[in-house]
């Protein structure tokens, strides 16, 4: 009983803001996990969650290689990596209800130990088509790395902390894609582009481990019964046996992710998510490897380097602007506002990126029509990489604290939108920027998402309305 009156009382952060959501007395329940377990949890589904664009990305900068061995064009040999890119938006629909139903815990380690053993089976491919098929289900398996993991990491932080540990999320899940290309280059270079599937293959299998031990689980309904027990936190190191009390898998939880579709906080954010993603991180990874070598006869190796750390530094860079200044513009308002959390304010962080990343756009297409100095399109990739973590940092917060028990439903709505629109770049690019030039390609492009900002800025001002007409979601409430 003394569990239930204590929740009665409401808790406070170290400023005299009422926490949210509340906590309950529950040791078991994860916002009260101690801190540096909360961090350990973050790192692991950060990590994971950057090995989803790693697994997909590692082999771009071989495509010469890739494509000779297949006997194919590099940009046919692309289409391996958009085959996984597009698969990944596809199976997390499988992977949320399941999750939300028997526990983020087992999904995740499933899914990885499939992602690991399919690219093993990429890399020991011998036919075009086993290696489409491996692809597939790489796809599949790392799917959940996306929408799962964001819904882990608003299970254990508060709303204050959410902008910091939501961007330590996207660094990774945006760096990761960026990374991929050095240890990419040099392995296709040096020793054979299959190590470009076994590597992750190999951090898969890590990963798997690494959580199987250290990754309690984190599902849990605000509403249920404390369990009574001395280990509460091994308890939740099951791999099975926790599924919320009551919960039941439906159909209907299958087409969640469209019902949070209809809400406009979300589908606005991510199409502008999708779009600005696709144009700042996947066009540069895809068109890289082709690009480099007509223009500047750059190897395998010297490709993943230019590629790798221009986007690195940008989203490094990016990281450090975003998570810490949105928590700081949302404590600064609620206040002011008597502690009142107002979402939109999250909002007013994402200009910096939103004027940015047309800029970096244009000078990558520029540069790389009239053939400037390798420096000009890799600065222009490193702009775009700065812009595109501040616009995910904002935009996943936003959405979390606008519908917090539905965050895995939501990631899987960016996460659909993304790999939807970033699948078919592979299609298009080289043979578009061919076609009327990269500067005008790039010309185009920055209208676009000028064009799908204008929505957001709607959002700034008329979003709480909106969403005070649409009300809650009624699934996943308990959250």
């Amino acid at each position: 009983m003394s569990l239930h009156k204590e929740d009665l009382e409401e808790k406070l952060d170290k400023h005299g803001l009422v926490l949210i959501p509340q906590p309950s007395s529950d040791p078991s329940d994860p916002l009260n996990f101690p801190q540096w377990l909360k961090i350990a949890i973050l790192l692991q589904v950060s990590f994971i969650a950057g090995l989803g664009p790693l697994n997909q990305a590692v082999i771009n900068p071989a495509y010469v290689p890739l494509a000779a061995h297949f006997h194919k064009t590099t940009v046919v040999a692309s289409y391996q990596t958009t085959i996984a890119i597009a698969f990944a938006g596809i199976g997390a629909f499988l992977w949320v209800p399941l999750a939300n139903t028997y526990g983020r815990r087992p999904v995740l380690l499933f899914t990885t130990l499939l992602a690991a053993a399919s690219s093993l089976g990429s890399g020991k491919a011998e036919t075009w088509s086993q290696l489409i098929g491996t692809r597939v289900l790489n796809g599949l398996g790392t799917s959940s790395f996306f929408t799962v993991g964001a819904g882990m990491v608003t299970d254990c932080f508060f709303l204050h902390e959410r902008g910091r540990a939501m961007g330590i999320f996207t660094v990774f899940l945006t760096n990761s894609a960026h990374v991929a290309p050095i240890p990419g280059g040099f392995l296709a270079q040096f020793v054979n582009y299959r190590w470009c599937y076994y590597l992750p293959a190999i951090l898969d299998l890590t990963m798997f481990f690494v959580m199987l031990f250290c990754l309690p689980e984190t599902l849990y309904v605000r509403d249920s019964t404390p369990v009574i027990t001395n280990q509460p936190i091994l308890r939740r190191m099951n791999v099975w046996g926790l599924r919320p009390e009551g919960k039941q898998l439906k159909a209907a939880d299958f087409i969640r992710p469209f019902q949070m579709a209809i809400y406009p906080s979300v589908i606005i954010s991510a199409v502008y998510y999708s779009v600005t993603f696709t144009m700042s991180s996947i066009l540069p990874a895809v068109t890289s490897a082709t690009l480099f070598r007509q223009v500047d006869l750059f190897t395998t190796s010297q490709t993943g380097l230019a590629l790798g750390f221009g986007t690195l530094i940008g989203s490094s860079l990016g990281e450090l602007l975003g998570g810490v200044v949105i928590d700081r513009t949302m404590y600064l308002s609620r206040k002011r506002k008597g502690g009142e959390v107002i979402p939109e304010v999250r909002l007013q962080g994402i200009w910096v990126g939103a004027i940015l990343q047309p800029i970096g756009l244009l000078i990558w297409g520029f540069c790389w029509q009239f053939k400037t100095h390798w420096i000009g399109p890799t600065m222009g990739f490193t702009v775009m990489c700065f812009a595109i973590q501040i616009i995910s940092t904002v935009l996943y917060s936003y959405c979390a604290d606008c519908y917090k028990p539905q965050t895995s439903e939501i990631a899987q709505v960016f996460n659909f939108g993304r790999q939807t629109v970033g699948m078919t770049v592979g299609f298009w690019a080289i043979p578009l920027g061919t076609k009327i030039g990269y500067h005008f390609m790039s010309i185009t492009l920055a209208l676009i998402g000028l064009v799908t900002f204008i929505p957001i800025v709607f959002l700034m001002y008329r979003g709480k309305a909106v969403r005070e007409k649409m009300g809650q979601p009624n699934f996943n409430r308990g959250l």
